[in-house]
């Protein structure tokens, strides 16, 4: 089970239904917290290791550091929204990043986005297949102009990329899994 269905399924249990799951979060909810207390108090700390762990910042994880620290949660959501690096929507397992910057739009990113959605069933609307295999992401420029239309693959960065070798690393992808 991934984390992020754990965590949710955890959070989602009554308070008198203390399982060993919920307990275990909790664990690690205050783990992060100790964290946070013994260094410097910094709220992106505390999101990175939320991130890290659970691979988005789950809404019920900001509540409770919101409760335990006594700091508004939207100060939480503000430092989550303001930064790309935060997702407070679970990811897929694999994630796909494409350029969008002006050198990769010339040569055809829009193109790969397209085939991506189609090839991965990911809605326009969405960015993570439902199965949460996969999630694509789009950005403004990777910085890699010269080795354009360029595509993150599960952080291997890969340059002139054509339809033709990104469709065989996602079959590649889908074959191992």
């Amino acid at each position: 089970m991934s984390p992020f269905v754990w965590f949710s399924q955890c959070m989602h249990l009554p308070e008198t239904a203390r399982t060993e799951e919920r307990i275990i979060m909790e664990e690690t909810l205050e783990q992060i917290l100790r964290n946070y207390t013994q260094t410097d108090l910094n709220i992106i700390t505390i999101l990175q290791d939320i991130e890290n762990i659970f691979g988005y910042i789950p809404e019920e994880a900001v509540y409770w550091f919101s409760r335990k620290l006594d700091i508004p949660a939207s100060r939480f959501f503000g430092t989550a929204t303001f930064y790309s690096q935060f997702h407070l929507k679970p990811r897929g397992k694999n994630i796909i990043t494409v350029c969008r910057g002006t050198a990769c739009h010339v040569k055809g990113s829009e193109r790969l986005i397209n085939r991506l959605r189609l090839e991965l069933d990911i809605p326009n609307d969405d960015d993570t297949s439902s199965d949460s295999r996969f999630t694509l992401e789009k950005v403004n420029c990777i910085g890699a102009c010269g080795i354009a239309p360029v595509t993150i693959v599960n952080r291997q960065v890969h340059g002139n990329i054509t339809l033709g070798k990104l469709m065989k690393q996602i079959k590649k992808i889908k074959s191992s899994e």
